[in-house]
């Protein structure tokens, strides 16, 4: 039998990040991972001959600005990992062809907005310095251990210095959902339409608790960092954090499937794989969902009834286009922005999360498109470039269409005519703003929520989250309102991932959370 001081199932951000820390202290690591690349969500593929796309995830804002950056910085550089952004990381396109961008000066995005409307900009500058006075508070609970001496230690300076009434109220605040944000802060559409679908990127809808708060918090990230992606495309980040991994004496093993982790007395003692190999280990750190936690990997009675309340939020699809020129937008000026939305507004992200919800395909997705050659030319032959789409509204399970155009297999599978149908309709709305599309098409790739859970099974149903982040799920409550640290009931046996907090997105923050209370 072979040993580890620490096994890691899966290789995902968190792992690798954890992975990483861990390696550098000096701990024996060892990562299993189940797909026959490493990575999870951090992938970059060929699209055509030249072409280079990220299938999944691209942009890194929450890593660039998070703790596991800080502590891997200067490792990841020496592995030749380059973070390139645009002057203008978001911006909004209405269906009419107004646009309004979002750059990273505060005093242009404050004129910006006042231009769509007087005083909508002087609002958002009051809006962004209220946040900064309480981003410490606010950073220290969603990015903290909830359960940490640290976080007690912030909630007493922050207790002290506003007083019991004033610490509820910075909190209550912070709960305000999107809509409430912006339909009293902003009375231009356009203003609101810049920051509705921001909320999408958070698991939220515009009408959910703290939706509002989170719009505040993303914006003051692209001002910061802008939208980063990763020189020559997201697999670089991977294969860098393993880089970091194996030269610190670990190890990763791909087409590895754990099929469970032993335990003896209560303790975890290892794991076994499918084809029954043991490898023995002080720790096990497990990157999966909940599910495949305590109804595959472990068999834990007391957690039947926590499983059976979790929650998945929506699916998600992607559209990649490889184009044989440059975007020609109808509307100017929008060459440069990272990561443009194309949406009707408020209401229109409204409308189309609310049909996602009720297993409908929207009849007006939201776009979420990104311009990856607009940081990164090497991801395009020269005078070419490449879109990369989300649309953050797709239902897991398709009970029909919105627009009762699209036909729907009985059982609400996605198949690929599914796909191919609802890639049309998105392809619809881009002819409509960039005329000469199809002229420029050299290649086109849609990927389902069915085929995102073929690429990471911790994609159920094609949730890229991990669950649903509404408040019951998030924070503390993350992945079950027991939940405390990332422990399991298991000792040695660490839950991280998506599902655990702070979260899901880029920032590796449960594997550093983890790392850090390990001693990395």
């Amino acid at each position: 039998m072979t040993s580890c001081d620490i096994a890691i199932i899966g290789s995902g951000i968190n792992a690798l990040t954890a992975g990483a820390m861990l390696a550098k202290s000096g701990r024996r690591v060892a990562l299993f991972e189940r797909a026959p690349v490493a990575g999870g969500c951090i992938r970059t593929e060929e699209l055509a001959p030249g072409y280079l796309h990220d299938p999944l995830a691209t942009t890194f804002v929450l890593w660039v600005t998070g703790g596991a950056h800080g502590a891997l910085a200067p490792d990841l550089a020496s592995h030749g990992v380059e973070f390139l952004t645009t002057e203008t990381p978001t911006g909004v396109l209405l269906p009419d062809g107004r646009s309004l961008g979002w750059s990273m000066d505060r005093a242009a995005n404050i004129a910006a907005f006042n231009a769509a409307h007087s005083g909508d900009g002087d609002q958002l500058g009051r809006d962004l310095d209220g946040f900064a006075a309480k981003a410490e508070l606010l950073f220290g609970l969603m990015g903290g251990d909830p359960w940490s001496r640290q976080t007690a230690l912030l909630l007493g300076r922050e207790t002290w210095r506003r007083r019991p009434h004033g610490l509820a109220s910075t909190l209550g605040e912070a709960l305000i959902s999107m809509r409430g944000w912006l339909e009293t802060s902003f009375q231009s559409d356009l203003a609101r339409a810049v920051w509705a679908p921001w909320c999408l990127h958070a698991g939220l809808g515009p009408e959910a608790a703290f939706s509002g708060q989170m719009g505040q918090i993303i914006g003051f990230a692209l001002e910061a960092a802008g939208a980063p992606i990763i020189k020559g495309g997201a697999a670089r980040m991977a294969q860098a954090l393993l880089a970091i991994i194996t030269e610190h004496g670990g190890s990763i093993r791909t087409n590895a499937e754990v099929a469970r982790i032993t335990t003896t007395q209560g303790r975890a003692t290892g794991i076994e794989l499918a084809g029954g190999e043991r490898i023995a280990a002080g720790k096990v750190l497990a990157s999966v969902t909940p599910n495949a936690l305590y109804a595959g990997l472990t068999d834990i009675p007391e957690r039947r009834d926590d499983l059976r309340k979790y929650r998945y939020g929506k699916g998600n699809f992607q559209l990649h286009y490889a184009l044989r020129r440059p975007v020609s937008w109808a509307t100017p000026g929008l060459e440069r922005v990272q990561l443009l939305h194309l949406t009707p507004g408020l209401d229109g992200v409204s409308k189309a999360g609310n049909e996602c919800a009720r297993g409908l395909l929207p009849e007006v997705p939201t776009i979420c498109l990104g311009q990856p050659c607009a940081a990164d030319p090497s991801r395009a032959p020269e005078g070419a470039a490449t879109l990369w789409l989300q649309m953050p509204e797709a239902p897991r399970h398709v009970r029909g269409d919105a627009a009762g155009l699209i036909d729907v297999p009985p059982d609400g599978r996605w198949t690929p005519a599914l796909r191919e149908a609802f890639a049309d309709r998105i392809e619809a709305i881009l002819l409509h703003h960039i005329p000469d599309l199809r002229e420029s098409i050299v290649a086109r790739r849609a990927i389902s929520p069915a085929d995102l859970e073929e690429y990471n099974h911790n994609l159920v149903g094609g949730d890229p989250y991990g669950g649903a982040c509404t408040l019951d799920q998030l924070f503390a409550f993350r992945p079950f309102a027991g939940s405390k640290r990332h422990e399991t009931g298991i000792k040695g046996l660490y839950h991280i991932g998506a599902s655990t907090h702070p979260g899901p997105g880029l920032s590796g923050g449960s594997g550093f959370l983890v790392a850090k209370e390990l001693g990395a």
